[in-house]
């Protein structure tokens, strides 16, 4: 990469980015970056991903949705289980056909964060992407402008953000209601009489649900919220699915896996 001048910094962490920077003409004028969707190496030991609320409807059919915790209540789609290893990413880093790709993913090597003053947002650029490099296949810029190729990520990357604020309200809402509780995967082995855990999480408490009130479940079907309940819910039925998933990738039985757990 060429002498570019410090890119402003930033605050937090970026989750799947390296070397996260702020986009600007001066450091990164002369790079251009080849399509994530060609290469999903970056994510393959992401074992759950962020969503929103938007693609809960459609991620269900493929992941189990979660909470990681109660605190910052955002849904998580899960691609693995037991180590750091994504389920739907091969050895070549390609991200298994027919099966959903979160926005968060497909945005990448490009996302949204706040200036230290965080009076704004800013478009971020992950420098550590291997298909970042200076003439590449797409230029980040075209006379001191951002490239169509640039400017059709940046629309996608306001449009996110538009979708997280949403979806922060969702994970506010459920936790405001108490909805959201410690929840656990299980599964039987083959000739044994007890279940074991494999899995621990946050999700909708379907018991809590029932108890609210009238008016506060009106308020959830009102809201839109209740079909993204129940897809959550749904959603569950993928953990055996994804234990399945791990025995096939490795060769082994659900029960060495289980093993591995509680070792």
């Amino acid at each position: 990469m060429a002498e570019t001048v410090e890119s402003p910094k930033l605050t937090g962490n970026m989750f799947l980015f390296d070397s996260p920077e702020l986009m600007n003409k001066e450091s990164h004028g002369k790079l251009g970056f080849q399509a994530a969707e060609k290469n999903f190496s970056y994510c393959a030991k992401a074992r759950a991903i962020p969503i929103t609320v938007s693609e809960i409807m459609i991620a269900m059919k493929d992941y189990p949705i979660i909470f990681l915790n109660r605190e910052n209540p955002a849904p998580l789609a899960v691609m693995g289980i037991v180590d750091e290893v994504n389920l739907f990413v091969d050895e070549d880093g390609k991200w298994e056909t027919d099966k959903y790709i979160p926005g968060y993913v497909r945005r990448y090597p490009f996302g949204v964060a706040s200036e230290d003053s965080g009076e704004r947002l800013a478009i971020v650029i992950d420098t550590a992407y291997e298909g970042l490099k200076e003439g590449g296949e797409f230029p980040l810029f075209e006379n001191d402008e951002p490239s169509a190729s640039t400017q059709q990520a940046i629309e996608f990357c306001k449009a996110f953000e538009q979708d997280r604020i949403a979806t922060n309200g969702f994970g506010e809402r459920l936790n405001q209601l108490e909805l959201i509780q410690g929840q656990s995967a299980q599964f039987t082995p083959q000739g044994a009489e007890e279940q074991k855990t494999f899995a621990e999480y946050f999700g909708v408490d379907e018991k809590k649900l029932q108890e609210l009130s009238d008016e506060q479940f009106l308020e959830l079907r009102k809201a839109g919220i209740l079909p993204l309940i129940y897809a959550m819910m749904i959603s569950m039925s993928n953990w055996r699915i994804l234990l399945q998933r791990r025995a096939r990738r490795f060769n082994m039985t659900e029960t060495d896996i289980l093993n591995r757990v509680d070792n």
